[in-house]
């Protein structure tokens, strides 16, 4: 696999168009820090990580509306590739639907939000786009 970001955000996308609650993902520390600000921003009802084996798995219950049934996550985009690598500076960091949405950042801080980012004035690689 030449991107697993890629593949746990398929992974979620697939699981939300299928109405799946619960979804098992392999577990890695960027997916696991990517999953934690997902639960934060209250995107997700609830993890679980599970140490089985080398790798280990993410158990993610997904979020729903009780009377529209439609998904807390509308997009779920992914914006820096292997083949295109895409960075911001805090200055220029991106707004995903005038705010509304979040982009994740992964800094020399660790992974977080375009608006902890921004907060902290350090910038970084941009992720995907949530919201």
């Amino acid at each position: 696999m030449t991107d697993p970001i890629a593949d746990f955000l398929t992974r979620l996308r697939n699981a939300i168009k299928a109405n799946h609650r619960v979804v098992e993902v392999p577990a890695s520390n960027l997916k696991k820090d990517i999953t934690k600000i997902l639960f934060d921003q209250g995107y997700i009802l609830n993890y679980k990580f599970i140490e089985d084996g080398p790798q280990g798995t993410i158990k993610i219950a997904l979020k729903y509306d009780a009377k529209s049934k439609t998904s807390a996550i509308k997009s779920l985009t992914r914006v820096s590739r292997p083949g295109m690598r895409k960075y911001t500076g805090y200055r220029e960091m991106p707004r995903v639907i005038n705010g509304l949405g979040i982009a994740i950042i992964s800094t020399s801080k660790g992974v977080m939000t375009n608006k902890a980012a921004a907060d902290l004035k350090i910038g970084g690689e941009v992720l995907c786009y949530v919201y």
